[in-house]
This record gives structure tokens, C-alpha cells and sequence, in this order.
């Protein structure tokens, strides 16, 4: 199975210290022209805005499903997880929502998952997560910076720089949202 080959974003998140971050860039391009240098592709959803996501794909696809998901975080207060998972379902069994080209980052102050329309829900290793077209570069230098003296913040901050120095469809025009998270050997998730 692969996942789909999302082009023309990059979305990071970073899980330590007590905080979690999802940064995007706000890059918009259609094919080889940018449309736009400062679009919003991370946003707070849910009650009091206790749950962060990112996405990469087509806009309409993710405001789809940022409102599927608001619809789920309603029916399933405090559980994201749950959520998720009933979008996950949704999303791959729906004629009309298996057309959508997107995939989500979804962070609450438990657990960081990334979604996608083949059905998964991921929690990542690390608590490390990147997707779109820069999203392995993103990737590969936040995993290589979680063991320096750096918060959050600063690998998330980092690691889309270099994603906005390699992929031409990632710019550093970031917006970025974080929030306390709960310490991992506090609340262990599978």
C-alpha cells in the first residue's frame, strides 16, 4: 500500500518537551507557477481550539474534511483518536470523500496522528511528522535535531527551513501553532 503522493506543501509536526507544533508553509502552486506565498494550512479545529491540524493536498479537499472532522470532534468530545479513526472510515468507504487529494496532521495534547484516505490513522514514531511534497525532508532534519538542546518549536522552525531550501514547492512563510501536550510516559497510546 502507499500513501498518496501529495504535491505542493509541506506540514511538520514535533511532539517534546511538554509541547506540540505543527508548522506549514504557505506556498500555493498550480503545477509550475506559485499562486500564493501565504496561505493558511494549519489551523485550531474543535471545541476551544484544543486540536491542531495541518494539511497537504487540495484546499477544498481539506476544508472537506477539517468539517468532517469538527462534525466527528463533536460526536466525539476529548477522544481524537476516535475521531479520527471514524473519519479515517468515512473517508475510504464514502464514494463522493475517496475522490479527495489531501492528508491531514492532527495534533491534540495526547497524541499526533496523521490521516490519509487509504484508511490510516499513524501515530508517528518519535513524535515526529511530516507530509506533502517537502515532508520527508522536513522529516528526515526534525529527526535528525530531537536529540539537541531545541524545543518544539525550534526542530519545527528548522526542519521547514530546510524543507523550504530543497522542495520548490515549500516556501518559508510559516504559520505555526503549538500548545502544552502531556509528557509520553505519562499517557501511553498504542
Amino acid at each position: 500500500m502507499s500513501l498518496p503522493e501529495i504535491h505542493a506543501t509541506t506540514i511538520c509536526s514535533i511532539r517534546k518537551g511538554g509541547q506540540v507544533v505543527i508548522a506549514g508553509d504557505g506556498q500555493v502552486s498550480a503545477g509550475d507557477t506559485i499562486m500564493k506565498g501565504s496561505a493558511r494550512k494549519v489551523r485550531r479545529l474543535g471545541k476551544d481550539g484544543q486540536v491542531i491540524t495541518g494539511f497537504a493536498g487540495a484546499t477544498a479537499d481539506a476544508f472537506t474534511l477539517f468539517e468532517r472532522l469538527e462534525a466527528k470532534l463533536e460526536r466525539f468530545p476529548g477522544q481524537l483518536t476516535r475521531a479520527c479513526v471514524e473519519l479515517a472510515k468515512d473517508w475510504r468507504t464514502d464514494k463522493y470523500l475517496r475522490q479527495l487529494q489531501a492528508m491531514l496532521i492532527v495534533a491534540d495534547k495526547e497524541v499526533t496522528l496523521v490521516v490519509t484516505g487509504n484508511g490510516d490513522v499513524i501515530e508517528p514514531d518519535q513524535g515526529v511528522a511530516a507530509i506533502g511534497s517537502g515532508g520527508n525532508f522536513a522529516l528526515a532534519a526534525a529527526k535528525a535535531l530531537m536529540d539537541q538542546d531545541l524545543d518544539a518549536e525550534a526542530i519545527a522552525r528548522k526542519a521547514m527551513a530546510i524543507a523550504a531550501e530543497i522542495c520548490v514547492y515549500t516556501n518559508d512563510s510559516l504559520v505555526l501553532e503549538a500548545m502544552d501536550s502531556t509528557p509520553k510516559d505519562q499517557n501511553q497510546t498504542a
